[in-house]
């Protein structure tokens, strides 16, 4: 049985999976780009609300399936965080204040009309993961969130001077991702490579589990251009994501 990875071996392994991060699929190449309209944009930020939403029943799954205090004293952040406390707005509101801002009423994105049946279908298995499966598991799968930081950089840095349309104010759920994301990922990170490292095995399990996430993200990003009827797919392969 070969040797496992050495801890530094295994977090560049871990990063290297941000190749096939969502940020490469052609739906978000165009966003950069400023190719999309704006009921396209709508579209997404529509969509992508199921995804905010269930961030917290998927943070509240792994603190019931984890039976360490500490681990769930710093969890527990994150799902205020997304829902909000006191008299704080969370993330779940400031992506309604990003459908204010693309010009949707907050209905139409808290009705959940909008959203796609393949949406859907990758949310779900996304929180029926963290349902079933160990909180370590579950922890491995949320570290998306280390190739996070960037791309909320690009729409805070980009969408002012491609979508000037856009009310900037509705970028706020972007600039408070930021940080929260970045410390998230030191936590998530230290739990993934403490737990995992026993054995080259586990490692690779890690991955696996890693890859996903990913596969689930990437599914979105599909099923969201698919939705977007008027959407023009140029001569990317947009089924083909990168390894």
């Amino acid at each position: 049985m070969s040797a496992p990875w050495t801890r530094k071996e295994f977090e560049d392994k871990l990063r290297e999976k941000g190749k096939g991060y969502h940020i490469y699929h052609p739906f978000h190449v165009m966003m950069y780009e400023g190719k999309l309209s704006k009921e396209q944009l709508q579209s997404w930020v529509m969509n992508r609300f199921y995804y905010q939403i269930s961030i917290p029943l998927k943070d509240a799954a792994i603190l019931s399936n984890c039976p360490v205090k500490e681990i769930r004293k710093e969890w527990i952040v994150r799902i205020l965080d997304h829902d909000g406390e006191g008299d704080a707005e969370g993330g779940i509101e400031a992506w309604i204040n990003l459908g204010r801002a693309v010009g949707l009423k907050r209905e139409e994105v808290t009705s959940l009309e909008g959203v796609s049946p393949g949406v859907r279908f990758a949310v779900d298995a996304y929180i029926n993961f963290a349902k079933q499966r160990t909180w370590q598991e579950s922890v491995c799968s949320s570290l998306t969130e280390l190739f996070a930081p960037h791309i909320h950089q690009q729409r805070i840095s980009s969408w002012p001077e491609m979508y000037p349309w856009i009310d900037e104010s509705g970028l706020s759920y972007f600039k408070k991702r930021l940080t929260e994301a970045r410390r998230d990922v030191e936590h998530g990170l230290g739990v993934t490579l403490d737990y995992f490292s026993t054995s080259k095995e586990m490692q690779e399990k890690a991955l696996d589990i890693l890859q996903f996430k990913i596969n689930v993200l990437w599914v979105i990003a599909d099923s969201i251009m698919l939705a977007s009827s008027n959407i023009k797919v140029d001569d990317r392969d947009y089924m083909r994501q990168p390894k």
